[in-house]
């Protein structure tokens, strides 16, 4: 390829915000290549990210609504805060991985919901209410459709989506379906698109290093007309006007994300008796702060996690999908010490089969069946092994509002499928 050509090509792509900064110098436009090597180093950084946002925001949880975390709030980051096994938005991953170890990327919904009505740990809001629903007999999409839950707008898909652009890299519309097999178990609307969103950006994190391009690339992977996708449009655009000051753009997402009764339309928190709406677990508000965190926090891993947490509300939740996102870009050997240095690689995480090391064998196996799924495939050269990608523009979901619903599916397990459920309600 022409100099000339390869310019053209490579503003072409720019376009579609899926230019790649990995891109083989003698590369055809259509595909980009990435070394299994770089890959499991990016992969396993992404996994560092979570663990490492979530244990600086645990403490702070919900504890602080309509209101910024204090700095004096954030705990001071130790090398054992690593050990993360028992957060909700970490072990819920492992069942879906599960899930597609055992029965592969082409997994049906139903099955999906069968192994998830099987999980044993803790659930809260939308996960619970779609774990309960099925268990019940409602069978996915229905146990996630705002006919059968009340929190279908929650963040619970959002905060348990890495995975799905983690086993994806370069591949948007393998996040989104992993979405609709996942996400529907128990969100529906902006509930779905936040982990489709999330996805999306984790599937661009290994290409691209301009935070601003990776959120742009999330932001094609959901549909223009939701409110999620207005609610992070936002937050780029107030970034802009206030790049130096993230509490000027908190305060703009606060009075329009927060307070305003048109963006808490399906808000779980509006019937509370003693202060209704102050509670805000949907996937918008919080979505917006996993892109301040991003957006203000420059590369930086400490500022990063510091901004998401700061943002309050699920304050937790959202620094481990802005460190995922952006770890995934500096990748594990190039990691500060102090995220990796007391990692234990053995224990495993609450209710599931998988320890860190595990994981990481896993997702790369997984990997290998989402490139090819994709249309890729794997070159071999001289022992080294390099995944060429097909470079894909996002197919986002059809518009839907949990407030304004398409109809339920009517979908239900068959006798078989329910002698297949057996955990108890937990």
């Amino acid at each position: 390829m022409n100099r000339l050509i390869q310019g053209c090509a490579l503003g072409l792509l720019a376009v579609f915000a899926l230019a790649p900064a990995l891109l083989a110098d003698e590369g055809d436009g259509k595909h980009r290549r990435l070394s299994r090597e770089e890959y499991r180093d990016k992969m396993k950084a992404g996994w560092i990210g979570q663990m490492a946002g979530v244990a600086v925001g645990g403490p702070t949880e919900f504890r602080y609504q309509e209101a910024k975390v204090p700095a004096e709030e954030v705990p001071e980051w130790q090398p054992s805060m690593i050990n993360q096994f028992d957060q909700d938005d970490i072990y819920v991953e492992m069942t879906f991985l599960k899930t597609l170890q055992e029965h592969g990327l082409g997994v049906s919904i139903r099955q999906a919901g069968i192994d998830f009505a099987n999980s044993r740990y803790p659930l809260w809001h939308a996960n619970k209410a779609g774990r309960d629903r099925l268990r019940e007999g409602i069978a996915p999409p229905d146990s996630g459709h705002p006919a059968f839950s009340d929190h279908a707008d929650d963040i619970d898909y959002q905060i348990e989506a890495d995975f799905s652009g983690l086993i994806a890299p370069g591949l948007p519309n393998t996040a989104i379906q992993l979405g609709n097999v996942f996400g529907r178990i128990m969100n529906y609307g902006d509930g779905l698109y936040g982990g489709q969103f999330v996805g999306a950006m984790y599937a661009e994190a290994f290409f691209e290093k301009d935070i601003e391009k990776i959120v742009r690339a999330g932001l094609a992977a959901i549909p223009k007309g939701s409110q999620y996708h207005e609610c992070v449009s936002d937050v780029l655009a107030w970034h802009a006007e206030n790049p130096d000051d993230w509490e000027a753009a908190w305060a703009k997402i606060e009075e329009k994300y927060q307070k305003n009764r048109d963006y808490r339309r399906f808000s779980c928190s509006k019937d509370d008796k003693e202060h209704p709406y102050k509670f805000n677990i949907d996937a918008k508000i919080n979505g917006a702060y996993i892109v301040m965190g991003l957006l203000y926090g420059e590369g930086d891993p400490e500022k990063t996690i510091n901004i998401a947490t700061r943002c309050g509300q699920d304050s937790d939740c959202n620094p481990s999908n802005a460190a995922g996102v952006l770890f995934t870009t500096i990748g594990y050997a190039n990691l500060p010490e102090k995220y990796t240095s007391a990692l234990d690689t053995e224990t495993k995480f609450n209710s599931t089969t998988y320890s860190f090391s595990t994981l990481i064998d896993v997702c790369d196996k997984l990997a290998d069946q989402a490139v090819a799924r994709a249309g890729g495939w794997i070159e071999r050269a001289e022992g080294t092994e390099t995944f060429v990608i097909p470079i894909e523009r996002p197919r986002p979901n059809t518009l839907e509002t949990c407030w304004e619903p398409g109809p339920k599916a009517e979908s239900r397990f068959t006798p078989e499928e329910m002698r297949q459920i057996k955990a108890e309600d937990q």
